[in-house]
C-alpha cells in the first residue's frame, strides 16, 4: 500500500453471510449459561473527546473475552454424531477458552491447538476452563501454523472443527455483542468501535447493526502489523498477508474468514489505511445509513491505552481488548455524540508488562537508544552525565559493547526523557560533545535486534 491516506471503495457483496434475526436466535440460545456484561460509561474517555463513551466490558465474561459466545453457540448446535466425534479447534487463546468452557459444560472431548507465541496465562486458563475434557497442544509461531495443524487433525481423525471466526454460528454468537449494547444503552449509538482480527466480531456487530441500528457509524480496528481486513477489503477478497507481528497476540492474523469477509464487504462504505494520523468519523453517511470504515493503530499506541486503561479505570486489558480505547485517541468524533468501545479481552499475562511499557515509552517519544562511543580515560561516563543528559532525563540501560579496538569502549545506552519534547535539545547537546553519539532508529534493523 504505497499512500497511507489512500482512500478505497469497499466492494459490495451480494448479500450479508447471516442476518440479525439468526443473533436474536443466538442471544436466546446462550443466554441460559452466557449472562450479559457491563456497559460502561468512561469518564476519562467521555472528558477527553466531549463524547459520551461507553466501554463494553467482553473482559468479564467467564472467559475474559467474547470468544465464549462464538465458541458456545456453534457448540451447543452439534448434531449428537458431532459430538461423539470429539472437538478440534485453533486458537490464540481466546476462543480456545470458550471452546475448553463449551466442552466441559457439555461433556464433549477437544482437542485445542495454539501457537507456540501464546502466552502461558492464556494457556493456563484453556486448561483450567477445559479440565480433563481438553488436550492442549502448541503447533507453529502463528495462529495461522495452529489452523494448519487443527486442519490435519480433522482430516485425519474426523473430528468436528471449531472455528474461531469462520462460521456463521460462530459469528452470530459473536453478534450477541451489538443486542445487549442497544438494550443497555436503550437507543442507538453513534459509533461503534470494534477490534478486529478474523472479522467474525465485527462481521456479527455490524450485520445486526445495519439492521436494527442503521445509522450507526462502525469502525473496525486493526493492529498495524496484521492488517488483514483492510488488505482484503481493498483486494476484493480475502488474501494471505506475507507475515504479522504477534504482538496483539488476540488480532494477530494472516488471512481473514470467507464468512466475516462476505459480511464485513456487504456494510458499504469506506475503508481508509490510517497509517499514523488522525481519521475524523462522520457519524453520518448519505442515505441515512452510517459510516463504516477500517483504521490501523501501531502497537506502541496499542500498549499506551492498555496502561491508561488500567491506571485510570482498573482494567486489565490484553492488547486485543485495548484496540479500540487506542483509536479513540486518534478519531475525530462529534462532541455530545455516543460511543461504544469494545473491551474485548482481558487475558493478559503479568510477565508482559515490561514490554508493554517499553513499547508504550517508544511510541510516545520518551525513551531512545544510542550507540555511545566513550574515550577510554578517566571521567569520561561523567561528562556525558554532566555535559549531555539532560535533568530530568534517566539512563536505563548501560551495557558495554565489545570491539577490538583498545582506545574506545561502544556502549548500548537507553535514555528516557523528562518529556518527549527534550529530544531535540538532548541530540543538540550531543552533536556539541566530543563523545560520539549515534542515535538508532526505530524500524532499523539494529533497533529491531535490540528490541
Amino acid at each position: 500500500m504505497s499512500d497511507p491516506l489512500d482512500v478505497f471503495d469497499a466492494p459490495s457483496a451480494s448479500r450479508p453471510a447471516l442476518d440479525a434475526a439468526e443473533i436474536d436466535a443466538a442471544a436466546k440460545r446462550i443466554s441460559d449459561i452466557i449472562e450479559p456484561t457491563p456497559l460502561q460509561r468512561s469518564e476519562r474517555l467521555s472528558t477527553l473527546t466531549g463524547a459520551e463513551v461507553y466501554l463494553k466490558r467482553e473482559d468479564l465474561t467467564a472467559v475474559r473475552s467474547y470468544k465464549l459466545r462464538g465458541a458456545y453457540n456453534l457448540v451447543t448446535q452439534l448434531t449428537a454424531a458431532e459430538r461423539a466425534a470429539g472437538v478440534v479447534a485453533a486458537s490464540a487463546g481466546n476462543h480456545a477458552q470458550g471452546v475448553a468452557f463449551a466442552c466441559r459444560s457439555m461433556g464433549i472431548n477437544g482437542r485445542i491447538y495454539v501457537p507456540a507465541t501464546t502466552p502461558k496465562q492464556k494457556r493456563d486458563r484453556i486448561r483450567a476452563h477445559g479440565g480433563e475434557f481438553v488436550e492442549l497442544i502448541a503447533d507453529g509461531e502463528t495462529y495461522d501454523a495452529a489452523a494448519a495443524a487443527a486442519a490435519a487433525d480433522v482430516e485425519r481423525t474426523g473430528a468436528t472443527i471449531v472455528p474461531p471466526f469462520d462460521d456463521a454460528r460462530t459469528v452470530a454468537g459473536q453478534g450477541t455483542i451489538a443486542a445487549e449494547i442497544l438494550e443497555q444503552l436503550g437507543g442507538s449509538p453513534d459509533l461503534m468501535v470494534v477490534p478486529v482480527g478474523g472479522g467474525g466480531c465485527l462481521a456479527g456487530i455490524g450485520t445486526y447493526l445495519r439492521e436494527r441500528s442503521p445509522r450507526t457509524a462502525i469502525l473496525g480496528v486493526e493492529p498495524s502489523g496484521a492488517a488483514s481486513m483492510t488488505a482484503a477489503l481493498v483486494a476484493g477478497a480475502p488474501v494471505t498477508l506475507p507475515g504479522v507481528d504477534p504482538f496483539v497476540d488476540g488480532a494477530a492474523v494472516r488471512r481473514i474468514g470467507d464468512v466475516p469477509f462476505a459480511a464485513v464487504s456487504s456494510f458499504g462504505g469506506r475503508v481508509v489505511s490510517h497509517g499514523s494520523l488522525p481519521l475524523l468519523i462522520s457519524t453520518e453517511s448519505e442515505g441515512g445509513t452510517g459510516d463504516f470504515r477500517m483504521m490501523q493503530v501501531d502497537e506502541g499506541a496499542v500498549c499506551t491505552a492498555m496502561l491508561e486503561l488500567y491506571q485510570n479505570e482498573g482494567i486489565i486489558a490484553e492488547p486485543a481488548g485495548a484496540l479500540a480505547a487506542a483509536a479513540l485517541v486518534e478519531v475525530g468524533v462529534p462532541p455530545g455524540s455516543t460511543v461504544v468501545l469494545l473491551v474485548s479481552g482481558g487475558n493478559n499475562d503479568v510477565s508482559r508488562y515490561g514490554e508493554i511499557i517499553e513499547r508504550s515509552l517508544v511510541h510516545r517519544g520518551m525513551k531512545h537508544y544510542f550507540l555511545v562511543d566513550f574515550p577510554q580515560e578517566p571521567g569520561a561516563l561523567r561528562r556525558f552525565l554532566d555535559e549531555v543528559l539532560g535533568p530530568d532525563d534517566d539512563v536505563t540501560m548501560f551495557e558495554y559493547v565489545k570491539r577490538n579496538n583498545r582506545e574506545t569502549g561502544a556502549a548500548l545506552v537507553g535514555i528516557e526523557l523528562g518529556a518527549p519534547d527534550a529530544l531535540g535539545s538532548l541530540l543538540a547537546r550531543m552533536a556539541t560533545s566530543p563523545i560520539q553519539c549515534e542515535q538508532l532508529e526505530p524500524g532499523s534493523p539494529a533497533y529491531r535486534y535490540l528490541t
